[in-house]
C-alpha cells in the first residue's frame, strides 16, 4: 500500500484554483502552459516598444507591417507568435530573439 504525503494546507487563492482545476490534469496544466508563454511574448514586445519611446504605429512601420499586427502581438491572448515575426520585432528595436529550451520536470533528477 503506498502511502500519500498530506499536503500542506494554504488559503492562497492561486494555489487553491491550481490545486481543483489544473493539478492532475495534463491537459489543462499544458494550456495553462501555453497561455502563459503567450503571455510573457505580449508582455516583452509591449515593454521593448515602450522603453524604445515607440507607439504601435512606429514600430509597424519599423518592422514592415500594420499596427493591427503589433496590437495583436501585444494581446496576451493572440497564439500566433511566429519566431520569424518576432525576429522582425527584434531586429527593429535593436534587440535579438534567444530560444532556450528548459526541463520541462518541474524535479528533475539530477545525473
Amino acid at each position: 500500500m503506498k502511502l500519500e504525503k498530506k499536503r500542506k494546507p494554504t488559503t492562497d487563492a492561486v494555489e487553491i484554483i491550481h490545486r481543483r482545476h489544473y493539478e492532475g490534469h495534463p491537459q489543462r496544466m499544458a494550456e495553462l502552459a501555453e497561455a502563459e508563454a503567450n503571455d510573457t511574448v505580449a508582455r516583452k514586445i509591449y515593454a521593448l516598444r515602450k522603453r524604445a519611446g515607440l507607439t504601435q504605429q512606429q514600430l509597424a512601420k519599423l518592422v514592415g507591417t500594420t499596427t493591427s499586427v503589433i496590437c495583436r502581438l501585444e494581446d496576451a491572448d493572440y497564439q500566433g507568435h511566429s519566431l520569424a515575426m518576432l525576429r522582425r520585432v527584434a531586429d527593429a528595436l535593436n534587440k535579438r530573439v534567444e530560444l532556450r529550451f528548459v526541463n520541462a520536470n518541474r524535479n528533475p533528477k539530477v545525473a
